[in-house]
This record gives C-alpha cells, sequence and structure tokens, in this order.
C-alpha cells in the first residue's frame, strides 16, 4: 500500500508537470502567432498608407490577447471579462467592416448583443466586487 501510494504520487506530479509545460507551450503560441498577426497588420498600414478604425480596433483586439496570456501567466487562471471584451470588439469591428452592407435587423441584433455582453460585465464585475472568491480579498472587504 505505501508503495502504491508513492507511486501515484509520482505520476500524478509528472502528469501535472506535464500540463503545466503544456499550457505554457500553449501560451507561447498564441503570443508568438499574436505578434506575428499584429506585424502583418503593421506591414499592411504601411504598404496601403493609411490606418482604417478596423485597423485599429484589430490591433486593440491583438492587446487583449497580449493581456489574456499576461493575466494567466501571473495569475494562473483567466477572467472571464478578457473574452468579452474581446466578443464587443469583434461585432463592433465587423459592423464598421460591413458599413455598407448592414441591414437594420442586423444592427439592432449586433447593438443588442453588445449591449448583453456588457451588461454580463457589469454583473460578472458586481459578483467579484461583492462576494470575492479569494479568501485575502473577503477579509479586506470586511475591514472596511
Amino acid at each position: 500500500m505505501k508503495y502504491e501510494n508513492a507511486l501515484q504520487r509520482a505520476i500524478k506530479g509528472r502528469l501535472e508537470r506535464a500540463m503545466e509545460l503544456a499550457e505554457l507551450f500553449g501560451l507561447l503560441i498564441i503570443g508568438i502567432g499574436t505578434v506575428a498577426a499584429m506585424g502583418v497588420l503593421i506591414w499592411h498600414m504601411v504598404q496601403s498608407d493609411g490606418v482604417t478604425l478596423t485597423d485599429l480596433l484589430l490591433m486593440f483586439l491583438y492587446l487583449e490577447i497580449f493581456a489574456m496570456v499576461g493575466q494567466y501567466l501571473k495569475a494562473g487562471q483567466l477572467p472571464v471579462r478578457f473574452p468579452l471584451y474581446i466578443a464587443m470588439v469583434s461585432i463592433a469591428r465587423d459592423l464598421i467592416l460591413r458599413a455598407g452592407a448592414n441591414t437594420e435587423l442586423h444592427l439592432l441584433a449586433s447593438a443588442g448583443a453588445i449591449v448583453l455582453i456588457a451588461l454580463g460585465v457589469l454583473i460578472i464585475r458586481f459578483g467579484q466586487a461583492k462576494y470575492p472568491s479569494n479568501t485575502d480579498e473577503r477579509r479586506v472587504e470586511e475591514a472596511k
């Protein structure tokens, strides 16, 4: 029994380490891909001698991806808010890209989606402020 538990702990430790390395490798690939995409976008902007609003929104999306990677590396977890921010900017960028082809229904649906996502962000922020998950944050809130 004693050796079986030690073997299980050793296997579990190695599997956890392998998963951590796989996560780091995935984050590295995401970071490299984002840098490459941003480089291509900058190159296209230089070649076209102009910057459009959609270019700026796309750069903002890339920066949000960098922020997500950085937050994951710092805290080891990813807040749900980051993908929601990316979704809102993506919908806004889609609206701008299809400015001439948008129907009234598409505009209303997109605006409604942005409003619903923004409400979701507000609810999440309220929940995090009112009911923090970290016990240290709870102690700080209770001391106030």
